[in-house]
């Protein structure tokens, strides 16, 4: 007999004494590393589902990790039987679309990018960078917490040439930014942004271009993710006031923008070492670079309506207001609309059902990306269900089963299935985002049904049903033509910000500007967070907030 290891949906017998990394190897399995298997990298991180006691004990290389995540290079099948099945952090491609959306107003921005010729000079400001005659590239990056997506740009046309997405490999450090700014703060090292940036050299150097004609990369992501990138310490993240301490530097006056640059050699990107990564700036809090990317993708500066623009994720971002003027605050949901903390949840790969129907007969239909065997549920898939249960009356709208069940059944022979606890947990995420909405649209002084546009950004959002998403009132019950599914608005709009310097100052005048709103400072967003958390619709036309 012999122990089976299955690693990202394949298998195969193996020996004792084997470790996951030369399995998977084995398999065709690629699984990220920069140190040939020495244990130094750090990189080559796997999580183990089961078959715990069937491997090796930790050795002093992944001390740092926790739970189930272990080196695969540091680990051996210890057992002559049994089996061990275990998923890489880079598990494939994520379920993303590849081209942009239209977006009012900017896509007519001014394409003026950062980086130009001159002869046979390529130029960056202004200023000479080096004497080659290749082709001009730039890289825009959205550092989700969950997701992280880049693509790759032709600077002399704006031509999109190639897009990627992957897990953020930071998840062993926790699934939510509070998590990983603990993490952060209690082992030193730079941990998460050593395995990030290994992860996404990996990425840069796959892409389909000579890796030493990127001359810029800018980056985008949530106050704590960007922070993270750059390698600043991200305490002051996680503690009132809740500021980045580039923030707090700039309200003293030791900086002018929120905004982070250096160069591809400090960081030890695969590309040009002289080029510039830098970031956009951020709003303000926790609401970081990402929303003003998404805020320039929307062209937040010549709106004439009201708008709410909200980026559902881990932590919710929201901004209200109307040309130029606005306030924003942040949700802290967590990750259950991303799958996590949920029994049978997982992000949005392929395996996860992304779309479940009840029909009378109580029969089931699910719609799976990729089409192959199921392996969870993702975040589209979860707000159907819940959808689909209140629709037909077996659940309430405090989330209980209404025949005294304690979880439903959506795929017997997968082992799939959505518990009360699951549901307790979407509850609080979803109450979290409503209260936060509901706080700042009241201190803006409008209610729900004087919105005249609600934007729904981000890769959960882009894959909403919107009448499951009102059934549950996680979006506001406004008309079809109110609410508008915006897909990925930070990769959107940190895109545009590569190709136009002016786009670039624009923006960062119009932030400087929003007014942040500390939801915690609220006196009404306990009550409101409790009545969010109730599964019915709200805020129709001409109601209250």
């Amino acid at each position: 007999m012999s122990a089976r290891l299955y690693i990202n949906g394949k298998d195969v017998d193996v020996a004792s004494g084997s470790t996951i990394f030369d399995v998977a190897d084995e398999l065709g399995v690629r699984v990220p590393t920069s140190c040939r298997k020495n244990g130094k990298c750090r990189e080559c991180l796997v999580e183990i589902e089961t078959g715990d006691d069937l491997i090796s004990a930790r050795v002093p290389e992944e001390e740092h990790l926790r739970g189930a995540f272990r080196l695969a290079c540091r680990t051996r099948i210890i057992a002559e039987s049994g089996v061990v099945r275990c998923s890489t952090l880079r598990r494939g491609k994520m379920h993303i679309s590849e081209a942009g959306h239209t977006r009012p107003s900017r896509n007519g921005a001014r394409f003026d990018p950062a980086v130009t010729r001159d002869g046979d000079w390529v130029i960056l400001d202004g200023k000479p960078l080096v004497r080659t005659e290749g082709p001009l590239h730039g890289v825009a990056v959205d550092l989700g917490t969950t997701t992280i997506v880049l693509r790759l740009v032709d600077l002399e046309n704006g031509h999109v040439l190639a897009t990627r997405s992957f897990e953020n490999p930071q998840r062993f450090g926790g699934s939510d930014v509070m998590a990983r700014i603990q993490y952060d703060t209690e082992n030193k090292g730079r941990l998460l942004q050593r395995t990030l940036l290994g992860y996404l050299s990996h990425e840069i150097e796959d892409l389909p271009c000579d890796s030493a004609t990127i001359y810029e990369l800018l980056v985008v992501g949530n106050t704590t993710m960007r922070d993270l990138f750059f390698g600043l310490p991200v305490y002051t993240i996680g503690q009132m006031p809740y500021r980045s301490i580039v923030e707090k530097e700039m309200d003293d006056g030791e900086r002018d923008t929120t905004a982070i640059d250096t160069t591809g050699e400090r960081l030890r990107l695969p590309v040009f070492p002289g080029a510039r990564v830098a970031s956009l700036p951020l709003v303000r809090g926790h609401v970081g670079a990402d929303m003003t990317a998404c805020l320039l993708a929307v062209g937040f500066e010549c709106r004439e309506g009201t708008i709410a623009l909200m980026d559902i994720g881990t932590n919710t971002e929201l901004v209200v207001g109307h040309r130029g003027c606005g306030m924003s605050a942040s949700c802290p949901a967590g990750p259950a609309f991303e799958g996590g903390s949920i029994a049978c949840g997982m992000p949005g790969l392929e395996g996860a059902i992304e779309s479940v129907s009840i029909a009378a007969d109580g029969s089931i239909s699910l719609t799976v990306i990729g089409g192959g065997p199921l392996r969870g549920i993702c975040g589209s898939g979860l707000i159907e269900t819940l959808g689909e249960l209140r629709r037909t009356e077996r659940m309430n709208g405090l989330g209980r089963f209404v025949d005294e069940s304690e979880r439903f059944i959506i795929d017997e022979d997968a082992g799939i299935f959505l518990s009360e606890s699951d549901i307790s947990e979407l509850a609080q995420a979803k109450g979290a985002n409503v209260a936060g909405l509901s706080v700042v649209l009241a201190r803006y002084g409008i209610e729900f049904g004087d919105l005249d546009r609600f934007y729904l950004a981000g890769g959960f959002a882009e894959h909403l049903n919107l009448d499951a998403a009102r059934c549950i009132g996680l979006v506001p019950d406004l008309p079809d033509e109110r609410i508008e599914q915006i897909g990925n608005a930070a990769i959107e709009g940190v895109t545009i910000a590569l190709c136009s310097r002016t786009a670039r100052a624009e923006i960062e005048e119009i932030v400087r500007d929003i007014v942040h709103v500390e939801l915690e400072m609220e006196e009404s967003f306990f009550d409101r967070f409790v009545e969010g958390c109730q599964f019915r619709s709200f805020g129709a036309p001409g109601g209250g907030s």
